[in-house]
């Protein structure tokens, strides 16, 4: 019939957003970091500064703290069904904190120099991955036995940092040069190189199509690296090579989430990497300092992270659709 318009309803991707809530830390200049989610009301960190592993309990708020042997300098810690553990960064072990007691058993690292583990992930089994910056190693502490594995990083002060595991195998960052790096299948150490000489990743996560995301920290890039075609892109960050950006997570919806450190107040700022925008950039109330790891936690659709601001915070993710109207004759 002719002049009769039909309303089309239409559903479209509406950017994801955030809700910041933080926690200040009550012991001071602690620097905590790297919260990981072992239960509903149950969150892990560290007090790299001042030597201790925390238990936060979001619901109410309280904390209770659990001193490390001296001068661990906890950089990460991690949390399974057997305890917590956490990375002795400054004293050359892995530590593991007994769930019931809070006992503390370290596991050295072999060799000699600079043994300063940094960031670890799990196996599917158990088992450990971990990088140590100082020690430019890789290395792979097996739970049962109870033994340490190390390689070492070709590329002199290629300074290993942030880690993920994908299928049991660790892919990670060289924050000292432009390169991400694996441990392939067949056991052996291969290095990545990325564009431009000034890029220096810092960390790294995968999306479900099993693309490897990192974040550039001197120039400001999101960077993608496929491994099947070997092929990378780049986006810069909102705050371009005033970015910064260092803490990073990817969302159960493919988002690549990081804090811009470079600005103050940080900020946080999703990447959709489906249609490839950046969400607008969220602030952090305490200001942050400098965010430095962030986790996703599905059951609360959260991102978690420490603060040099001495501070937890909770990045409640919600993403959503809008609906419009669209007239067609």
């Amino acid at each position: 019939m002719l002049g009769m318009t039909f309303a089309l309803l239409l559903a479209a991707e509406a950017p994801a957003t955030v809700e910041i809530t933080e926690w200040q830390v009550p012991w001071e200049k602690s620097r905590p970091r790297d919260p990981y989610v072992a239960g509903p009301d149950e969150v892990w960190f560290v007090g790299q500064q001042a030597h201790y592993a925390a238990i936060l309990t979001p619901s109410t708020g309280d904390m209770k703290r659990i001193d490390l042997p001296d001068n661990a300098g906890p950089h990460n810690i991690i949390v399974d069904d057997r305890g917590a553990w956490y990375a002795g960064n400054k004293a050359a072990h892995i530590g593991f904190i007994d769930p019931d007691d809070h006992s503390i058993t370290k596991h050295m690292l072999p060799g000699d120099g600079r043994r300063d583990v940094h960031t670890m992930e799990f196996t599917s089994d158990g088992d450990i991955w971990f990088t140590a910056q100082g020690a430019n190693q890789v290395g792979h502490f097996d739970a049962q036995t109870e033994t340490i594995k190390l390689w070492d990083v070709p590329t002199n002060r290629a300074r290993p940092y942030g880690l993920i595991v994908h299928n049991d195998l660790p892919w990670l960052t060289l924050f000292g040069t432009n390169k991400l790096a694996t441990i392939t299948a067949d056991g052996e150490l291969k290095e990545i190189q990325l564009p431009r000489d000034n890029n220096r990743p810092r960390r790294i996560g995968i999306t479900s199509d099993g693309n490897l995301w990192y974040v550039d920290y001197v120039g400001g890039y999101v960077g993608r690296y496929n491994p099947e075609t070997e092929s990378i892109d780049e986006w810069q960050a909102p705050a371009a090579s005033s970015s910064m950006p260092y803490a990073m997570a990817v969302d159960d919806q493919d988002y690549v989430w990081f804090a811009e450190t470079g600005v103050q107040p940080n900020r946080l700022v999703g990447f959709n990497t489906k249609t490839l925008e950046f969400t607008q950039p969220f602030e952090v109330e305490s200001g942050g300092g400098t965010i430095r790891h962030m986790v996703f936690d599905q059951a609360s659709q959260s991102l978690w992270f420490g603060t040099d601001a001495n501070t937890v915070g909770q990045a409640k993710i919600s993403h959503g659709t809008v609906a419009s109207n669209n007239e067609a004759p």
